[in-house]
């Protein structure tokens, strides 16, 4: 595969991205997400990796898997085609640009090349980061505005109308345990504010839904203890108890059981630090 020359980066147009919820890519305020599957899963691994080259091995895994048929090659380049005719679309008339100038052929590989004006996930990465650190200043304010405004960028499940192959869903793995990791630094830092009572009914259902978690089973203990409900706290850690050893065959790690025995002492001070932080 050879190498296509390519426009400096200052002159390509502006895109916008977004992979947290339904598929989004738009050139010029211009959707170019195929109705096809296959084809849409390119662009969405693609998008994924704005900026860096997508090995070929890389985009066959994800669209066939161990099932790459004998024109895998072709296919696949047919599926760039059809991208690029809709790249053509939704290009200005006079832009000056033809469609390999956003999706350019490099050695092996392509590359999504348009420069992303908004594009949700660095968002998300750029609000998370600064959430934590002012987590770890002890700027609780400061931290749950981050975290919140992070996690108000979902739309939906990542890629949630995308087919996803092996390539995506690992990638799906890892966006969705930074999901769940901002979630449990907003619930602390939203609880280090006081909003023990406001968050109960948030982490009963978290609780629910992740039954073996056990940071969050601890943030509902303590919601519930500083609450007034010490009671309920106990039965949060009777059944993550009941859940690991029917699961896993595991106690509760030592600290959930050190902040289960400060409950049954009537401790009043429980400290995230302890418990939930590290």
């Amino acid at each position: 595969m050879s190498k296509d020359s390519s426009r400096p980066p200052d002159s390509l147009p502006f895109a916008s991205i977004g992979v947290l919820g339904p598929l989004r890519v738009e050139i010029d305020g211009r959707s170019i997400v195929p109705t096809a599957g296959k084809p849409r899963q390119l662009l969405a691994l693609l998008a994924l990796r704005c900026g860096r080259v997508v090995q070929v091995p890389t985009l066959m895994e994800e669209v066939w898997g161990e099932g790459i048929p004998r024109s895998g090659m072709t296919t696949l380049q047919t599926y760039v085609l059809h991208l690029r005719r809709l790249i053509v679309e939704a290009l200005p008339e006079d832009a000056g640009l033809t469609p390999k100038d956003l999706l350019a052929t490099r050695f092996n590989g392509y590359q999504l090349t348009a420069k992303p004006r908004s594009f949700d996930l660095v968002e998300f990465e750029s609000l998370a980061g600064s959430g934590e650190n002012a987590l770890e200043r002890g700027d609780a304010a400061a931290a749950s505005k981050y975290l919140h405004q992070a996690l108000e960028l979902w739309r939906g499940p990542a890629l949630m109308d995308v087919p996803v192959g092996r390539v995506l869903s690992m990638e799906l793995t890892g966006l969705n345990e930074a999901r769940m990791q901002v979630l449990e630094r907003r619930i602390l830092s939203d609880l280090w504010l006081g909003k023990s009572a406001n968050l109960v009914p948030e982490l009963r259902k978290l609780v629910e839904q992740h039954p073996l978690h056990e940071k969050l089973a601890a943030c509902l203990m303590i919601a519930y203890q500083r609450s007034g409900a010490g009671w309920r706290a106990l039965e949060v850690f009777r059944d993550l108890r009941k859940a690991l050893i029917g699961e896993l065959g595991v106690e509760p790690s030592g600290r959930l059981q050190n902040l289960h025995r400060e409950l049954l002492s009537n401790a009043t001070d429980l400290s995230l630090r302890d418990y939930v932080l590290t």
